[in-house]
């Protein structure tokens, strides 16, 4: 029976909805930054906040320096300890004391059991334990200590350090844990093929291209810094064999197969590989010249791609940042060249120092990137939803002065891929395009130029938004969709070759970017019914799963691609009573979760029937109530305002959002009085989480880096996103 007090709470809820909107744009604009403005550039605003990945960052941190020979630096003179995070620091060196700090994160987020898993609820994924375990005996830990015990049991239990995948078995290689024989093959020739070859640079996703081109070098090189057999894990290894040969095995079910021929290649490639002399000063000798042209060529690809005045990083992303200092390192280069200098300032930016006066909990963390574009758009468009714009708040007008100024305007990779006809197209000029991080010229990307497009668009800066939209049509796939960095063609043979096991070896068309990309256009002027419109709608009708739901690519999982879909056909036109429209309701009301929020784990990659099932979340829960509010109106197959599956979703964001400051490691307060899900005010195994009043608490994981690899806690995906739904039902509930 509903209670006196239940019923007077949902009486009230869009006064309270209205008040909870007001304190949490209140302190979504008070989470504002003015650093780091572009060269030249006006001091805009903008925001941008952790970017929190696995414990593998910190493990191959600490791995990567063990490699270099780099694990015993001291702080550069001058440099007050705390301050080696700071632009101040001349080298941008850390110290011993720092990587010491690494391995007592990777103690805070080991599991009861063990294991190592890449989000809050995942299962142990091996790769991420052989490396913790790996980093934390090279760093002293003694492994008759119980956690290294255990550690070391669940290891055997999974299957053994043989079971891990491609690029963690680059890091036992390099410290002669395992022979390079164990490492799929990558010939530094990749960078000389032609386009039309069936294998292309051009073919393959970005992220890709930075990450295989510096392995490609450590491939034909073979760099091994010797450890003591003390410091090498053979206890790790069931099947000792598997040190010296790779861990894939033949496909004997289907004989005649991708995998099988890759194989044979690999096989091949390294049977005929030539075997250079050990020559610190001349790595290349011994090398026949085409393995040198083959070197040189994939070298020059990457210094092009690392100039300072294009990139911070190469791709701007952790792990091409790491294998190229090591690359380079087996090339020759000093640590005092200035590619180098730069390289190690770059990634070290990463570093989240979080001191603690408990020594159990003080740690430096690392994160995989930057994130400010990609916040700024949302958060703008955010505060756009909730009435502010360039006209009536003086904040906005300096964050789309900070969206300008980060416009691309360097031709990179993708203009390649384009139709003849389009490739004449000037960033800057005739075009505008966004990448995800603060400097990442090379490689802007269709989803956040999207994003950006719509909010400057409704802030009020519609010149330059309408200009993305050049770009974006440019870049639309053949299948009507839209893919993240490339105008591209699925080639699922490619999935096959031995080093793609990273699940995202290229970069296809998805129903998420496809869905807002359709929202940004019709936002920003374009007509519905335009080609590229009806296109992409075609897409995503193509692309809906049985359940009436859209598999997403770019975060967790279900709710998020149906979300991102369903915005996509509504702003299309696709009408409310259509079929797909009607499936796609069916599906988001039955899985909102009896405490009113959304909720899905990212099991659901790996189990299809964990789709939309999961603890609720603020960011999960935003989602599910705009999906709702798409339907909101008159005519057939419109709900109501007032709709039940409506109104307990915004009852949920009212009551869990933050009564008070919420320090790392301390219990969140939030507005409501009832007893919460786990992950609102119960703390996670792991709670590194700030925030302040006005904002929710997130502890899982909803952003998604590589499906069944390396997921993402966006940190301010709890708070723009309830923004952006209770803003839109505030608005709706008002016209009626």
């Amino acid at each position: 029976m509903v209670g006196s007090a239940q019923l007077a709470r949902a009486a009230d809820l869009p006064a309270r909805a209205s008040q909870t909107l007001s304190d949490a744009l209140e302190s979504l604009m008070g989470k504002l930054r003015e650093d780091r403005a572009p060269a030249g550039a006006p001091h805009g605003l903008h925001w941008c906040a952790e970017l929190e990945g696995d414990s593998i960052l910190s493990s191959e941190y600490l791995l990567m320096k063990l490699i270099l020979g780099q694990e015993r630096d001291e702080i550069a003179p001058g440099v007050a300890p705390g301050r080696e995070f700071s632009r101040e620091n001349p080298t941008g060196r850390v110290g011993r004391r720092t990587l010491e700090r690494m391995v007592n994160h990777l103690r805070l987020v080991q599991r009861e059991d063990g294991t190592w898993g890449q989000y809050p609820g995942s299962p142990p994924d091996i790769s991420a334990c052989v490396k913790a375990y790996f980093a934390l005996k090279c760093f002293g830990e003694p492994i008759d200590a119980p956690h290294m015990a255990r550690a070391r049991a669940r290891i055997l239990e999974l299957g053994g350090a043989e079971r891990c995948n491609t690029f963690s078995t680059f890091y036992l290689a390099c410290l002669g844990a395992v022979s390079w024989d164990a490492c799929p093959a990558i010939p530094p020739e990749i960078a000389l093929l032609p386009r039309w070859f069936p294998f292309h640079m051009d073919k393959v996703a970005a992220w890709t291209r930075t990450m295989i081109l510096p392995l490609a070098i450590c491939s034909a090189l073979r760099p091994v810094r010797t450890l003591p057999e003390s410091m090498l894990i053979d206890e790790l290894f069931i099947d000792p064999g598997f040190k010296t040969r790779l861990n894939q095995p033949w496909n004997r079910d289907e004989p005649v197969s991708w995998k099988n021929f890759f194989l044979a290649c690999d096989r091949a490639m390294k049977a005929l590989a030539p075997k250079r002399r050990d020559n610190p000063d001349h790595p290349l000798d011994g090398l026949p010249a085409w393995r040198r042209r083959g070197v040189r060529a994939a070298e020059a690809w990457i210094v092009d791609r690392v100039r300072s005045e294009t990139t911070e990083g190469l791709g701007a992303i952790f792990p091409p940042m790491v294998y190229l200092q090591i690359a380079f390192q087996a090339l020759g280069y000093p640590r005092s060249h200035p590619l180098i200098v730069k390289a190690e300032r770059d990634l070290n930016d990463f570093l989240i120092d979080e001191p603690n006066d408990d020594p159990a909990l003080d740690h430096v963390r690392c994160q995989p990137c930057f994130s400010p574009v990609w916040d700024t758009g949302i958060a703008l468009y955010a505060a756009t939803e909730a009435g502010l714009d360039v006209g009536n708040d003086a904040r906005v007008a300096r964050v789309c002065d900070w969206l300008e100024a980060r416009q691309v305007c360097t031709t990179g990779d993708w203009v390649r891929n384009l139709r003849p006809e389009d490739r004449d197209i000037r960033l800057g000029v005739d075009a505008s395009a966004w990448a995800f991080e603060y400097h990442n010229d090379w490689y802007p990307d269709v989803d956040d130029t999207a994003m950006v497009a719509k909010a400057m668009f409704r802030a009020g800066r519609a010149e330059t938004a309408r200009r993305a939209a050049r770009w974006i049509t440019a870049m639309q796939n053949d299948d009507g969709g839209w893919a993240a960095f490339d105008k591209t063609t699925d080639r699922p043979w490619m999935e096959a070759i031995p080093f793609a096991d990273h699940n995202a070896m290229q970069d296809p068309s998805c129903s998420d970017i496809t869905g807002r990309v359709i929202e940004s256009l019709v936002t920003c002027g374009m007509a519905p019914d335009h080609p590229a419109i009806t296109r992409g709608v075609d897409y995503l009708l193509r692309t809906q799963q049985p359940e009436g739901c859209w598999w997403g690519r770019w975060g967790c999982n279900y709710i998020y691609g149906t979300w991102q879909a369903l915005g996509g056909m509504a702003y299309a036109g696709v009408p409310r009573s259509h079929p797909t429209m009607r499936r796609a309701l069916d599906w988001v009301r039955s899985v909102q979760n009896s405490d009113g929020g959304f909720g899905e784990s990212a099991n659901s990659y790996l189990d299809r029937s964990l789709m939309g099932k999961g603890p609720s979340t603020a960011s999960q829960t935003a989602w599910g109530l705009a999906c709702l509010l798409y339907f909101v109106g008159s005519g057939e197959g419109s709900i109501s305002i007032g709709d039940a599956a409506v109104e307990r979703a915004v009852t949920w964001l009212c009551d869990h959002q933050l009564s008070d400051d919420k320090a790392p490691f301390e219990a969140s307060r939030c507005t409501g009085v009832e007893t919460f899900t786990p992950g609102a005010d119960e703390l996670a195994a792991t709670d590194f989480v700030h925030d302040r009043a006005g904002g929710w608490v997130e502890h899982h994981f909803t952003g998604t880096g590589f499906p069944k690899v390396f997921y993402l806690r966006y940190n301010m995906y709890r708070h723009y996103f309830p923004v952006m739904s209770l803003a839109r039902y505030v608005r709706l509930n008002a016209q009626g």
